[in-house]
């Protein structure tokens, strides 16, 4: 049986809802699509980072004072779908955007997203910022002088030249053109991060400052890549240490070599430099690299062994000998293996 509307409502009754329901519409729209206007200078950069919750960012933006109500754009939040929508980025945001305009930025605007940037272990400070360019387009001129500022070195507490060494290999991430002091300090910050206290007591214990133990792990990273080496050659160096043998290490001759690694020759031996420990004893005045943790930790716990002679297999590993007749040997082996190649 059809009924008729007017059969169910006045027309009193039907203006009384009519004008409920248009209020409702006016309060929704008046409430999530007109303007906010934040005070201060526009636009403003606003992040969200990893793992952030909506209610996180809810919270951030109203501290900002970008929202003048948390319960609104929560509301909004769920109208638009949008508590696990947000991206992890950094935006622009511009003067008197509402509510779901807001969300729609965060959800489909332009944005700013982090760079991964994976730094290998043994890079030079150069090298290491010729990656961040690549990756990031982080500034690499900047980064290499502010490296080797003394004054900026000094006011991380180092009194050396560069903060060769003191920079953690690993895999990070940063926007694009980040400032290069904030990507060092982030650099800087993760190397202390991983020598604690416990690393630094081990160093005191075998008689090493932490700046001598990165400059023998950066000369252990330039000699292998091999994690399960690095520990026996570090029992070659120390062994040489203790009783003042010549370090006689190939990486502290081609850090000199402006051309970059190549096969050494005779006259390169005779290269004039602290850093040449072919001519002079003990470690050299800094590292060589920047070495990672495999390389620290094997500079901190060598393994106990009586080597003090090793040379490259030709097969990716090394061979160790106690006697130098015994190295003699290899060394003719893996001569013998590199003609072998250039045939």
């Amino acid at each position: 049986m059809k009924v008729e509307l007017k059969n169910l409502l006045t027309r009193k009754e039907f203006l009384v809802i009519a004008a409920f329901f248009f209020l409702l519409l006016l309060l929704f729209y008046l409430t999530f699509f007109t303007p906010n206007y934040y005070e201060g200078k526009s636009p403003v950069q606003f992040e969200i980072t990893k793992g952030e919750s909506f209610s996180d960012v809810v919270d951030s933006l109203y501290e900002k004072g970008i929202i003048p109500n948390k319960t609104n754009m929560k509301i909004a939040g769920f109208i638009y779908g949008a508590e696990t929508k947000v991206r992890a980025a950094k935006f622009t945001i511009p003067n008197g955007l509402s509510y779901l305009g807001l969300l729609d930025l965060f959800i489909n605007g332009k944005a700013e997203f982090m760079r991964t940037v994976d730094i290998r272990d043994g890079l030079t400070i150069k090298w290491l910022a010729y990656v961040l360019k690549r990756d990031a387009d982080i500034d690499s001129a900047k980064f290499v002088d502010l490296a080797f500022n003394k004054s900026f070195v000094d006011s991380l507490g180092i009194d050396k030249p560069s903060l060769e060494g003191y920079l953690m290999p690993g895999t990070y991430e940063f926007y694009a053109q980040t400032p290069t002091r904030e990507v060092i300090g982030t650099l800087y910050k993760s190397f202390w991060k991983f020598m604690n206290d416990s690393l630094q007591v081990r160093a005191k214990n075998i008689g090493l400052t932490i700046h001598e133990v990165i400059t023998l792990a950066s000369i252990i990273k330039g000699e292998t890549s091999l994690p399960k080496d690095m520990p026996r050659i570090s029992g070659v160096y120390h062994n040489r240490l203790k009783i003042g043998m010549f370090l006689q290490a190939d990486p502290t001759i081609q850090y000199l070599l402006k051309g970059g690694w190549r096969r050494l020759l005779r006259k390169d031996l005779r290269i004039n430099s602290p850093y040449n420990t072919y001519r002079y004893a003990g470690l050299p005045p800094g590292p060589i690299n920047n070495p990672g943790k495999n390389a620290i930790l094997a500079a901190l716990y060598p393994q106990d062994n009586d080597y003090l002679y090793f040379v490259a297999d030709g097969k990716g590993g090394h061979n160790f000998s106690s006697t130098y007749s015994q190295h003699l040997k290899n060394v003719n082996e893996y001569r013998r293996w590199l003609e072998s190649q250039d045939k």
